[in-house]
């Protein structure tokens, strides 16, 4: 039997980079409990922001926090504002979780958040997925979300290929079962291929639909 191997750890160093980049030291088990701490704040945060990304970057006395979104004026604020409100807001989220879990990491350093636009929505593997589930959760029928995203995303240029894919009890019935569709190329063992991945779930009342995203853009030549 073959493994399922996450498409992008898959290409991570070839095509991919992680999203999490710098030096932890000492005190990594600490660190990488703040890293899942922000990226869980600001997607629960930034819900309706369509954040697409989030990539954290450590150095000794920074932490820069990369958010590409679909929707920057929502982030942003007038003059900036909602930028420096979630800044004060992550610090006290932070410090909290230090004290609760008596953390000892002493040194306090600045965080700085940079916006970056994401021109065309329907390019990103996230938020198509993200639109989907909406799409789901509001009872349209998943062959017709499936359907329409497919056609959607293939009207780009850029794209050469997708895989749109549901599981779960689709349509409300009782055993649960897995449907997908797909469209163009899809060279999955292809290292220098640039597939951008994303997963995600639409809550509906009969229980949690899976939706699985793969876009195709073409090779990566370094």
């Amino acid at each position: 039997m073959s493994h399922k191997v996450h498409p992008k750890a898959f290409r991570i160093k070839g095509t991919e980079d992680w999203n999490v980049r710098g030096f932890y030291g000492k005190k990594m088990s600490q660190y990488l409990e703040e890293d899942f701490l922000i990226k869980d704040f600001l997607k629960e945060k930034l819900r309706e922001a369509s954040v697409a990304n989030i990539e954290i970057e450590h150095s000794a006395n920074k932490l820069n926090i990369i958010i590409e979104t679909a929707r920057p004026g929502l982030i942003i604020g007038r003059g900036g504002e909602g930028v420096e409100v979630l800044k004060k807001v992550l610090e006290k989220k932070i410090q909290e979780n230090r004290r609760r879990n008596r953390l000892t990491v002493v040194q306090k350093r600045e965080i700085k958040i940079e916006i970056r636009e994401i021109k065309n929505p329907w390019i990103s593997a996230s938020l198509v997925a993200q639109m989907a589930a909406q799409q789901i959760e509001k009872r349209i029928p998943f062959r017709q979300v499936l359907k329409k995203t497919i056609e959607r995303v293939m009207s780009n240029r850029e794209v050469k290929g997708i895989r749109a894919e549901v599981s779960g009890r689709l349509n409300g019935i009782e055993i649960a079962r897995k449907e997908w569709l797909r469209q163009g190329r899809l060279p999955r063992n292809t290292i220098r291929a640039d597939i951008d991945y994303a997963q995600t779930e639409a809550h509906c009342t009969y229980g949690a639909i899976g939706v699985k995203i793969w876009i195709y853009k073409g090779e990566k030549f370094e």
